[in-house]
């Protein structure tokens, strides 16, 4: 499935912004990116737009996948 990568992380999948990686939930694919791309890190993750609660949360093949940076700051 297509995995989209946020400007600040793509310095892990060689500046690559959609990366293809597989597994039968979220913490597999994640899984599976680390493997590929060692020191990889995430924060908040959504399912064709949609946000997981957990790294259980099964996906399909077809399935779009974005991991969003957290930002901070603020007053």
């Amino acid at each position: 499935m297509k995995v989209y990568i946020p400007t600040p992380l793509r310095s892990y999948t060689g500046k690559e912004s959609v990366v293809e990686a597989g597994g039968a939930t979220v913490g597999e694919v994640l899984a599976d990116i680390e493997r590929r791309y060692a020191g990889f890190r995430f924060r908040k993750i959504f399912i064709n737009g949609k946000p997981v609660q957990t790294l259980n949360a099964s996906v399909q093949p077809d399935d779009t996948i974005h991991i969003m940076c957290a930002l901070s700051g603020g007053v």
